[in-house]
C-alpha cells in the first residue's frame, strides 16, 4: 500500500456583527471552495503545518485552537491524503496585518457564516469539519486557552551523576528534545513559562524561552524534591494558571505530571479518567496540550493533545 500524505490546515474564525464567521478559501486551480490547510514538509510537524499554511494561503497569523479531527481520502496518484484540523481564533490585529493577495494558488478567501458555510463549500468533509466547531459552539467552548504540560528532556542518569539530584543536567539528546519541541509548542502561542527548578528543566525550557522572549518562572513546587517531600504546590499552580485563563507552558518530572493532569481536571470540574492518565504518560522531552475554555470554565477539559518529543 502507498504511504499516505499528511497535510494540516485551521477552521479559521471570528465574530463580526455578533455573528461567528469562519474563513473559506477559492482556490485558483481546481475552482473550489475549500478550509486553507496544506502538506506537511519534511521535517515539521501537524501543528507547525497548520500554522504555516494559514500564513501562506491567507496572509493571516494564527494561534491554534482546539483540534476538531481528520479528513482522510484517495488522491488520483492512488495515494490516501490524510488533513489534520485545529480551530483558529483570528484576532483582529491579525487581520490588519494580513498580507494576502491572489495568487496562483488562492484566488480570493472570503468569511462566511457557518450555514453558509455548510452549503457553500465543496466537499463534504470540509463540512463534517465545521459541523465538528459548530458542536463546541453550541457548548459555549469557541475561545480557548491551553495549558501544556511538558516533561524535562532527558537528563543524565541518577546513577552517573555524583551531585544532587536537582543538578542533574541534560545528555545531548535532552538538549536535542528541548530545541526540537520549540516549533511545535510556538503553534499554540504560549504567555508565560513555569518551570521546576531541578538543572533538567529549566534548560529544557531556555529554548522556548529565547524563542519568546518569555522569562521563565522557577517554581520550587512543582520539582521532583518537592513532590516526594511531600512539599509540591501543583495545585495552587494550577489554580493560578486556570483563573489567568492565558496559555501556559508547565515544565516538569514524570512523577509530578499525573499530579499536573490531575488538578487541572479538578481545577475545571472534569470527571477524571485513564485519559489523564495517557496524557501524563510521556516521554522525556513530550508534552500533552490540554485546552480549556476561556469564557465557559465549566465546560471543563475541553481537549487533550499528546506530542512525542522531537528527536
Amino acid at each position: 500500500m502507498s504511504l499516505a500524505v499528511y497535510a494540516a490546515g485551521a477552521l479559521c474564525w471570528r465574530v463580526v456583527d455578533d455573528k461567528i464567521v469562519v474563513l473559506v478559501v477559492h482556490r485558483t486551480k481546481y475552482g473550489d471552495v475549500t478550509i486553507p490547510k496544506g502538506k506537511v514538509d519534511p521535517g515539521e510537524t501537524l501543528p507547525q503545518t497548520a500554522v504555516r499554511e494559514i500564513l501562506e494561503e491567507t496572509g493571516l497569523a494564527i494561534t491554534l485552537g482546539v483540534p476538531l479531527g481528520t479528513s482522510a481520502y484517495p488522491l488520483s496518484s492512488g495515494r490516501e491524503k490524510i488533513v489534520h484540523y485545529w480551530a483558529a481564533e483570528v484576532v483582529d490585529q491579525a487581520i490588519e496585518r494580513s498580507t494576502f493577495v491572489p495568487n496562483t494558488e488562492i484566488a480570493a478567501i472570503e468569511w462566511v457564516t457557518l450555514k453558509k458555510a455548510r452549503s457553500y463549500l465543496t466537499y463534504e468533509r470540509d463540512v463534517e469539519i465545521v459541523e465538528a466547531f459548530e458542536a463546541l459552539v453550541r457548548q459555549g467552548v469557541t475561545s480557548t486557552f491551553a495549558l501544556i504540560a511538558l516533561r524535562h528532556g532527558k537528563a543524565v542518569p541518577r546513577g552517573d551523576w555524583s551531585g544532587p539530584d536537582a543538578s542533574r543536567p541534560l545528555t545531548d539528546r535532552g538538549v536535542r528534545q528541548a530545541a526540537g519541541d520549540v516549533p511545535t509548542v510556538l503553534a499554540w502561542s504560549p504567555k508565560r513559562i513555569l518551570t521546576s527548578d531541578a538543572v533538567r528543566c529549566v534548560a529544557t525550557v531556555a529554548p522556548l524561552a529565547a524563542s519568546t522572549g518569555i522569562k521563565p518562572r522557577r517554581e520550587p513546587g512543582l520539582s521532583q524534591d518537592a513532590y516526594e517531600d511531600g512539599d509540591g504546590e501543583v495545585r495552587t499552580i494550577i489554580g493560578k494558571r486556570v483563573r489567568s485563563r492565558k496559555t501556559a507552558v508547565l515544565c516538569s518530572h514524570g512523577p509530578v505530571l499525573p499530579e499536573i493532569l490531575r488538578e487541572i481536571a479538578l481545577a475545571t470540574g472534569t470527571m477524571p479518567g485513564g485519559y489523564l492518565t495517557d496524557a501524563a504518560d510521556l516521554d522525556t522531552g513530550g508534552f500533552s496540550v490540554v485546552h480549556l475554555s476561556a469564557t465557559n470554565p465549566s465546560s471543563g477539559i475541553v481537549s487533550i493533545e499528546t506530542y512525542a518529543p522531537a528527536e
